[in-house]
């Protein structure tokens, strides 16, 4: 059964949920990229790991990040997000008197790579370094250059972003033994990696010009923003700064007008300051960001602004955005945009919108329709195929609160509107579900709320939904589709199932055990194949820490942290995880976990991707503390 968007959010008041029957038709998985119980999923000098997507020759680009942890209280009842549980040494500091440290890098991967199947392997952009190669003590070898990946065509061809290198100025303040202001001349740029290298994907608002009489000569490299989020082709979607906001020019006027006052701050320092994100999380200085296309020609780059969703007054004050994050094989661009919805300007929201292509090249706006605009809070698309099928999720109240819940919208039908699939359950259930990526045989990947907690976070898990399987289409938590071995389970000599035990052997010379724990929490790509690129957490010792936050080191090892019963304590950390459809006769696995006290093992999981996928996807510098 499936549900048109203005029905389903009719039905949210029904009370009991029909559970559906478990899904025996859906393929079976294994993940692909295991070792010895444990995820090849992120790059050596680094904590976290997440495969962004994945092309049909089976190559895929992810990103590699750290600092971030949960221990195994922090995920009683179910993992929630990877944001939880941070310790003060690795949060995130913005300052212009401390260098610039990168937390991002970018990785391929593939089922043929030259290090083996599916193995991470480092790729630079803009100069980077490899993280396992990274000294502090040695601070030519540290990056300040953060980068990411978001997608690969079939042509291997890799889009994302990049920030720009640290640069330096001498001091001129009173701080004593200060060297250097620390800046840089953008926060994010749109990349393609291609054969020959990296081609920058520039916005076209790169520089303010001073606005006052006289003082047009006067100008200030801001640097401006752009994202690659997607490729078909050679064409590339993703958004970029066309100009900048009304505040944020006023900001970086304010710095060159004080530029010749005795002790001010240079400008290209007091620009980058405005830059950073302030006490509230927001940043002075942004910029009025359109969905954006770049025609990539043997590293030839054009670039198209495509059109808001409304026409903003010639005097308006707003700063309006609309980002690209999916594209087809026809051109046909998915995102969101600012819209009045019907020209009502009471109804200006963020919504979900596609942008067909013209044999000229222009874009034509088209917005994904909402029916009842007062349930619905926003909306977004974030991928398209190339049958026309578009898929995303919107926002609304159910039952008190704000959740997602995943649509799909066939963009070639005559006044066509949303259809909400229903997901565990007979009808139109509460959980928030995000769809990131579909094929073009309609099968959809995402993540999806697995309980009904109203008051408290909610542990999420990866999703397979196959739109053609049976009527109403076939929706799937992944982590019940796959087999034991890929959830930590291993075969004992008797023929029963039971958790794979890992040994550790710590500084102190203690051999330590724990259960091996993987779920996948999050489906971020899929191809014609089935091959499916997401996130997964595994489970991990924590290390023992100093009282500066150093992990402490005995006869050349870590010292593992131990609890009351002197076993170690341990932490759930994500990784790129790759999963592949299973070959004849592989079976789900349905066995018995003693963990959870006899019961049926279905361990709930989580999605976390930092907030990557809230977009803008704008990125600051970071230090850690």
């Amino acid at each position: 059964m499936k549900l048109q968007l203005e029905k389903a959010l009719s039905l949210v008041a029904v009370g009991v949920l029909g559970v559906l029957g478990s899904a025996q038709a859906a393929p079976v998985y294994e993940i692909k990229n295991l070792e010895s119980y444990d995820l090849r999923g992120t790059l050596e000098g680094t904590r976290n790991g997440y495969a962004m997507g994945v092309n049909e020759n089976n190559e895929l680009v992810g990103i590699s990040k750290g600092r971030k942890k949960l221990t195994t209280d922090d995920v009683e009842g179910g993992i929630i997000d990877s944001d939880d549980g941070i310790a003060d040494e690795e949060q995130i500091t913005y300052s212009v008197l401390l260098p610039i440290v990168a937390n991002n890098f970018t990785f391929s991967a593939a089922a043929n790579g030259a290090a083996g199947a599916w193995v991470p392997t480092f790729e630079s952009i803009n100069g980077t370094t490899d993280p396992k190669d990274t000294d502090t003590s040695v601070p030519e070898t540290i990056n300040s250059i953060d980068t990411f990946y978001y997608g690969i065509s079939d042509e291997g061809v890799k889009v994302g972003a990049t920030t720009a290198p640290q640069k330096t100025l001498e001091y001129s303040g009173s701080i004593e033994d200060q060297e250097f202001w620390y800046y840089r001349d953008f926060e994010l740029r749109g990349v393609a990696k291609t054969t020959s290298g990296d081609v920058a994907l520039p916005p076209p608002y790169v520089e303010y010009t001073s606005t006052k009489e006289g003082e047009s000569d006067k100008k200030v490299y801001v640097g401006g923003s752009s994202a690659a989020t997607a490729i078909s082709g050679n064409l590339i979607a993703g958004y970029a700064s066309t100009d900048i906001s009304r505040y944020g020019g006023e900001r970086v006027q304010a710095c060159l007008d004080n530029a010749s006052t005795e002790g001010a701050l240079p400008v290209d320092v007091c620009v980058q300051i405005e830059q950073y994100p302030n006490s509230t999380g927001t940043r002075n200085v942004q910029y009025q960001t359109r969905a954006y296309v770049w025609q990539l020609d043997n590293d030839t780059v054009t670039g198209t602004a495509l059109p808001l969703g409304l026409t903003p007054a010639a005097d308006s004050t707003f700063t309006y955005t609309a980002q690209g994050l999916g594209v087809n094989a026809d051109g046909t661009v998915v995102g969101r945009s600012h819209v009045n919805r019907n020209g009502d300007e009471d109804y200006f929201r963020m919504d979900a919108a596609y942008w067909t292509r013209n044999q000229d090249g222009t874009y034509d706006y088209h917005w994904v329709p909402v029916i009842n605009v007062d349930d619905v809070h926003s909306s977004l698309a974030y991928d398209i195929n190339d049958n026309g099928l578009l898929v995303g999720s919107y926002r609304s109240y159910i039952q008190g609160y704000l959740r997602d819940k995943f649509f799909y919208l066939d963009t070639k039908a005559t006044d066509a509107k949303p259809v909400v699939p229903n997901d565990f359950y007979s009808t139109l259930s509460d959980l928030s579900s995000r769809a990131k990526s579909i094929n073009n045989k309609g099968q959809v990947v995402g993540y999806i709320e697995t309980t009904h907690e109203k008051e408290k976070p909610r542990p999420k898990a990866g999703f397979l939904f196959d739109m053609n399987a049976k009527e109403g289409g076939e929706f799937s938590n992944l982590n019940n589709l796959l087999t034991c071995e890929s959830k930590g389970f291993e075969q004992g000599s008797d023929g029963n199932w039971q958790r794979h035990q890992v040994e550790v052997v710590d500084g102190s010379g203690k051999t330590l055990t724990y259960n091996a724990d993987i779920q996948v929490v999050e489906a971020n790509s899929i191809n014609e194949a089935g091959v499916i690129v997401g996130t997964a957490f595994v489970r991990k010792p924590v290390y023992k820490v100093d009282e500066n936050g150093l992990p402490v080191v005995e006869n050349g090892k870590f010292v593992f942290e131990l609890d009351g019963n002197g076993n170690p304590v341990t932490s759930y950390l994500p990784r790129a995880v790759v999963l592949e459809p299973a070959g004849t006769g592989a079976v789900a696995c349905t066995e018995i976990d003693e963990n959870t006290g006899g019961e049926k093992y279905e361990r709930q999981g989580a999605a976390s991707l930092f907030a990557l996928l809230l977009l803008p996807l704008v990125w600051f510098r970071r230090r850690v503390r």
